[in-house]
């Protein structure tokens, strides 16, 4: 055949050329990674096929280079090829997450276009790969669940990009970096060796109790359990030799701030002034509504909201800027709640004590002048929904009343605040009592009694949500399970979902994560009942096992969740004061709250039970269980016994 065009011809022979040594270049470094991470020849990879097809091969680009390579759960073993690794230099995400191979982390530095690593879930032991930390791209780092070790390196806090970081379940010792990267939105570093004190930085206070969780020898505030709260970053003392300071200079700078603070001073005194002389002249209009008020018009204040944060008891907590708009009317929600004796302007002048920073918001204790105290839950963004779709579901919201859920008794709302207002539980929160119970008795779970009374109040609170066309919990947890005056358990934070924005970032933690159902992890998707029922026995695990679930327990244990829990109960019950009888009448009750457990964690929405027949499972097993006790296995002063020994009023993680 005739060449018209040599020219044209010779360039398209070079492209080839070039194009097919670049894809066989990804061909060489694959069949050389699957060489020592696949002897069992899981991997179906054919260097006749195209490599972009390959098992586990995502992504790739123009050019054919793999950009995404995901290889998960295959039971993989052996040791990563660092020659082969860096030699996918194309490489965005890369996951081996779920699989069994050991060895020490190789250098990665070859892979500069890396954003996402999860190597998480195997048995990598070693330090933590420090050349992690030149790759400036990172966004996502995932090492969880291995058994890696030493300290980590400083240079984590230059990874400006980094998004999530989960570092849980494995033997990292030394201190916490002071992370401060604004972009970190997913941290945990709990069940590790850590020690000394949780850097103050702005980020890491942003994370609660869960993140730092099982590391023995590490305080912090949101521990709870450091003596004194010293800097995060210590001032060095300076060297007075080199800082001496002549008289005359500190007269100088004496005076520039004393002029300063006389005039903040005459500032501050003008804007009181002009404030004072604004309200006198809307004197009828600002006032807040009296008790009982409970029609009126929402306020359109633009001020941006009051303080965040423990004001250690001072006054004036959840004041703002007021603006052109009034103080706006407090709501008061269900039948008789307009007799509450209390209004906006007594909420304002509260003294506030920051009870926890969850998922929808802050949670406060606001004790009035009157010493009337309420839980008032100041919700993080104001601008979603619009107002007249929040005025609506917030009303379908309190008119909830049941033993089980936390009432909502009122409601503020104007341009640039949102807050509501719930019964104040002084007896603290299903978490703070596992954890508690854990503390104060070495270790043990729960005794069976105690399983089955929680189980039945929470599922009996679930079905009267669910029994409300279109409402859901959306948020269930053992932190949004209060203790009422008997003990009783409540639900609180239902129904909030639709307050959130679907496009603002996650900034739960880890342990919100796993509570809520595979398809709904998404925070875009519509929370359902069935993901409720899975949350349900994901609760219903924790009671078992008083484990927070810090990583899917699904996905971890699967089938062997039994065997796990058993495994759990049995370590941490062997030293228990109950005879041997009394062990084999507890796992023979245990046994069908398991059961249950088991239905609601089903990886198929529709495979899960109703809460309706959750409830009668429980009931049935309760009944059961109270129609067959004897002295041995059964005492009706467990339950209280265990909640009468928790402090009081403490800090709850809602």
């Amino acid at each position: 055949m005739e060449i018209k065009n040599p020219f044209l011809f010779f360039i398209l022979s070079i492209f080839s050329i070039i194009f097919s040594l670049v894809r066989s270049g990804d061909v060489e470094a694959l069949l050389e990674l699957k060489a020592t991470i696949d002897p069992s020849n899981v991997l179906n990879w054919k260097i006749t096929t195209d490599i972009c097809t390959w098992q586990g091969v995502k992504e790739c680009n123009m050019k054919g280079r793999v950009t995404k390579l995901v290889i998960e759960n295959l039971n993989l073993n052996g040791t990563l090829d660092e020659n082969a690794l860096n030699q996918l230099d194309q490489l965005r995400v890369l996951s081996f997450k779920g699989n069994s191979i050991s060895g020490q982390i190789p250098n990665i530095t070859g892979l500069f276009n890396l954003k996402s690593l999860f190597l998480n879930n195997n048995n990598f032991s070693g330090k933590f790969p420090a050349t992690v930390t030149v790759l400036h791209r990172i966004k996502v780092l995932v090492l969880a669940g291995n058994n890696l070790s030493g300290e980590i390196p400083p240079s984590l806090t230059k990874l400006s990009r980094l998004y999530v970081l989960y570092l849980e379940d494995n033997q990292f010792t030394g201190e916490i970096p002071p992370l401060n990267q604004p972009s970190l939105k997913f941290f945990n570093v709990s069940v590790n060796q850590f020690s000394g004190e949780i850097p103050n930085t702005p980020v890491l206070s942003r994370f609660n109790e869960s993140s730092f969780a099982g590391n023995i020898n590490l305080c912090g505030a949101q521990l709870h359990n450091c003596p004194s709260t010293s800097p995060s970053y210590p001032i060095k003392p300076e060297n007075v030799s080199h800082h001496k300071i002549s008289k005359k200079l500190i007269v100088i700078i004496v005076s520039v701030i004393t002029g300063i603070l006389l005039l903040c001073i005459l500032m501050s005194i003008f804007v009181v002034c002009v404030r004072k002389r604004r309200r006198k002249s809307k004197d009828g209009k600002s006032k807040g509504v009296e008790a009982g008020g409970g029609g009126g018009e929402e306020g359109t204040s633009g001020g941006g909201g009051g303080r965040d944060g423990n004001n250690g008891g001072k006054e004036g907590a959840f004041s703002w800027d007021q603006g052109s708009g009034g103080l706006g009317t407090l709501l008061f929600c269900g039948p008789g709640d307009q007799q509450m004796n209390y209004s906006l302007e007594d909420l304002l002048k509260a003294s506030a004590e920051t009870l926890g920073r969850g998922t929808m918001g802050s949670t406060y204790k606001a004790m009035m002048e009157s010493g009337y105290i309420v839980t008032v839950k100041r919700l993080r963004d104001s601008r979603f929904p619009r107002l007249e779709e929040f005025r609506r579901h917030v009303e379908i919201i309190g008119r909830l009343r049941h033993p089980n859920l936390v009432p909502l008794r009122a409601y503020f709302q104007a341009k640039e605040e949102r807050l509501l207002v719930y019964d104040y539980f002084p007896n603290g929160s299903l978490f703070s009592l596992i954890d508690g119970t854990r503390a104060n008795s070495g270790s043990k779970p729960l005794h069976w009694t105690s399983c089955l009374k929680i189980a039945e109040d929470v599922a009996t609170g679930l079905l009267h949500i669910h029994q409300n066309p279109g409402l859901t919990h959306g948020n269930l947890k053992s932190s949004n399970v209060l203790l009422g005056s008997d003990f009783e358990s409540c639900l609180t934070d239902y129904g909030l979902m639709p307050f959130r924005n679907p496009d603002s970032p996650e900034e739960s933690g880890a342990s919100s994560l796993f509570y809520r159902a595979p398809e709904c992890r998404d925070i875009r998707r519509p929370v359902t009942h069935q993901a409720d029922v899975y949350s349900f026995g994901v609760l219903l695990l924790e009671l078992l096992t008083g484990k927070t679930p810090f990583q899917d327990l699904v996905q971890e244990h699967g089938s062997d969740i039994p065997r796990w829990v058993g495994s759990v109960r049995e370590e941490e019950t062997e030293s228990g004061d109950e005879p041997a009888s009394s062990n084999e009448a507890s796992e023979e009750k245990l046994g069908a709250l398991l059961n249950v457990a088991m239905a609601c964690v089903s990886l198929v929405p529709e495979n899960r039970p109703t809460m309706k027949d959750v409830l009668r499972m429980i009931r049935d097993a309760r009944a059961e269980a109270q129609g067959s006790f004897n002295s041995s296995d059964h005492s009706p002063g467990r339950w209280s016994d265990t909640v009468q020994s928790l402090p009081r009023d403490e800090h709850l993680s809602i």
